[in-house]
């Protein structure tokens, strides 16, 4: 890694570290020579590598800029790339791959938003100066000809990097009215890298909040999903509640800071859920950020601030604040167009974070044990770290009864799951076997019998196929179902 901290680094240091591109990329930028255009490496490949780090995105990604015009890009790589794709065209951008590699070359462009639309309006460039004063930050500035390896930085972008702040080219204003999603960005790059934003930039991320109202949900629900798969997470966050951002966003979350009653009797709810979320984090697998349990942990409770009733002797309830806020999750995903499947593991962790409280002193049945595997599901290993990342009492002998709770609970599901098969419970008989006892085609009555046959399988295991019909046989005759042969 390149010691920022001392300024005779120069820019043939720097392009030493910069060596480590594929040599494809030095290859295409021959190409763009040869048919008398510039390419350059630009970006986070730039900005990661000053930092000594993997690229943030895709590992085989490459960001370029050209002075060629898009149709120009496809008929001077037409033979060198092995596939294109042009659904950035629009844009400026036209994508090429090449051994294994990726490379999105986009030309020479400024973006800007008018009042009214959610799509940037593209224009071409000429001049690669033009086209780095127009990019969000100054970290995001640099750029690396290709094949010649010449370092430009014309805004101080490795000067930012060394001293861990994070400002714009242009002025913040301009950058925010040029595309407003760059005020989530900014959080983002806090949360990823650990910049902080200098003040004007702050300032500006403020005022220019409500021009996020143009800017579409795709957009933002892609900077807020790897905002939440950053490091850290809890910087950006936080951000965004203190400038009013998350109000536009996520105003549920910013709804969350809700005061202390005088009785002192309920933490703040926005504190709690920051300090779950870094719990959650700290049970991830080493270098596997979880998505859905870092969404489940940060969402868990927003429920809590529509359910907060003052009751007798001073109390705060917050009564069915899991069902609420279940519900909540759900339209605030649709809102943001998360994925269907992404939306429901998030929301039923939401849903079920409080049944573990029911479990007290670990006299649950094994009937209960089945239920709440049964209804976890796939999420259950997801479930057991947000109800442990829930405890946040400062109390230690609390906080290691609660534990000891936890793993109790856990030494039951692995138990059970070594004498039976819990992880998907089903009836014994299916509903197929049930219309073929039964002599019943399919039918409501059917549902209903098989909802008993499962009641069974809950509260006594695996009984057996001979008892499992017997017991079918007792409910039907007490719904006063026809039995074949009686």
């Amino acid at each position: 890694m390149i010691s920022l901290d001392n300024p005779r680094d120069s820019a043939e240091r720097v392009v030493s570290e910069l060596l480590r591109v594929p040599p494809a990329a030095d290859e295409l930028g021959r190409v763009f020579a040869a048919h008398g255009h510039l390419l350059h490496l630009v970006g986070g490949s730039v900005r990661d590598a000053l930092l000594g780090r993997p690229a943030t995105g895709a590992p085989a990604d490459l960001d370029f800029a050209t002075d060629a015009r898009p149709e120009r890009v496809l008929e001077i790589t037409r033979g060198w790339a092995e596939a294109t794709w042009e659904a950035g065209i629009a844009f400026g951008t036209i994508g090429l791959a090449r051994r294994g590699l990726r490379f999105e070359i986009t030309t020479y462009r400024s973006e800007a938003y008018d009042r009214q639309s959610r799509n940037p309006a593209v224009t071409y460039g000429d001049s690669l100066e033009a086209d780095l004063s127009r990019r969000d930050f100054t970290v995001n500035a640099m750029a690396v000809s290709v094949p010649g390896h010449d370092f430009v930085d014309l805004f101080g972008g490795m000067a930012d990097l060394a001293r861990g702040v994070l400002r714009t080219p242009a002025r913040p204003e301009a950058s925010f009215d040029d595309d407003p999603l760059r005020i989530l960005r900014a959080a983002r790059f806090e949360a990823a890298l650990g910049l902080t934003p200098v003040p004007e930039l702050v300032e500006a991320m403020r005022s220019r909040a409500e021009r996020l109202a143009i800017v579409s949900p795709e957009r933002i629900r892609d900077e807020l999903r790897k905002l939440i798969g950053a490091p850290d997470p809890v910087a950006g966050l936080e951000r965004l509640v203190e400038i009013g951002v998350a109000e536009m966003v996520l105003p549920e979350v910013a709804a969350m800071r809700m005061e202390i009653d005088e009785h002192h009797q309920h933490k703040d709810v926005y504190a709690h859920t920051m300090t779950v979320l870094r719990q959650a984090m700290a049970l991830e697998e080493p270098g596997a950020p979880d998505e859905v349990l870092r969404w489940a942990a940060l969402l868990h409770d927003i429920g809590k601030p529509r359910t907060r009733r003052h009751v007798p002797g001073g109390r705060v309830s917050f009564h069915h604040h899991e069902v609420v806020g279940r519900d909540m999750a759900r339209r605030r995903l649709a809102a943001l167009h998360f994925p269907k499947d992404v939306t429901e593991a998030i929301c039923q962790l939401v849903y079920l974070h409080l049944r573990f409280h029911g479990y007290g002193d670990g006299e649950w049945t094994d009937a209960a044990v089945r239920r709440y595997v049964h209804d976890a599901g796939p999420q259950l290993t997801r479930l057991n770290k947000l109800v442990r990342s829930d405890c946040t009492t400062r109390n230690r002998r609390k906080a290691a009864a609660l534990s000891r709770t936890y793993d109790s609970l856990e030494e039951r599901i692995a138990d059970l799951a070594a004498r039976e098969e819990i992880a998907s419970i089903r009836p014994e008989l299916s509903g197929d076997d049930i219309m073929a006892l039964l002599g019943l085609a399919p039918s409501r009555l059917v549902g209903q019998a098989r909802a008993h046959m499962m009641e069974l399988r809950f509260e006594r295991g695996i009984v057996g196929r001979e008892e499992a019909e017997a017991e079918l046989f007792r409910w039907a005759r007490e719904h006063e179902v026809p039995i074949p042969g009686e």
